[in-house]
């Protein structure tokens, strides 16, 4: 399965990047870097700067059906970026369109709050969204991981880099089942 794998150029927290895009490649997935830009992505390791990936596909032109699900890292800025890029917002809302799953760590359900995503669903994220999530209609949970399965899709989010694991086994088992 290809999975997109969405960042701005720049803010991406790297280990929320770098391990489940490892763990899709375990799995024997394609992830797919998908940026607003072309050329490469600044990855952070919280407030400094780490690597550099190339950016493969472009939000405008790509889309939701050529992948099989979606995977938002967080980092503070990743999201905050994506959110003011209408493409990258039509983009993510077409994942949802069209019922294909998504998972969203830490800082990622900002996107979806943008991409009007959370309302109805119960999922978590890094703490301090939980006031942005309750008020865009989401019942926010303080879970290491939450699968919520709400209208044609399935939705897996997580709290923080310490919940990597379980993020990870979760997002693929939910992607796996979907795709079957």
């Amino acid at each position: 399965m290809r999975i997109a794998f969405l960042t701005a150029p720049e803010g991406v927290e790297q280990i929320e990047l770098t391990d489940p895009w490892q763990a899709a490649v375990n799995a024997g997935h394609e992830p797919v870097l998908v940026s607003t830009e072309p050329g490469k992505i600044q990855a952070f390791d919280h407030l400094d700067k780490a690597d550099t990936f190339p950016v493969q596909e472009v939000v405008g032109e790509t889309s939701a059906e050529s992948f099989g699900g979606l995977v938002l890292p967080g980092g503070v800025a990743n999201p905050d970026f994506l959110r003011m890029n209408e493409k990258a917002v039509a983009f993510v809302r077409d994942f949802f369109t069209q019922g294909r799953p998504v998972a969203a760590i830490c800082h990622a359900p900002w996107t979806l709050v943008e991409a009007d995503a959370v309302r109805g669903r119960v999922l978590t994220s890094w703490p301090s969204l939980e006031t942005d999530l309750r008020n865009a209609g989401a019942t926010w949970v303080d879970e290491q991981v939450k699968v919520c399965d709400h209208g044609n899709n399935k939705l897996v989010t997580s709290r923080k880099p310490d919940d990597l694991k379980a993020f990870c086994e979760t997002f693929l088992d939910v992607f796996a089942k979907e795709a079957a």
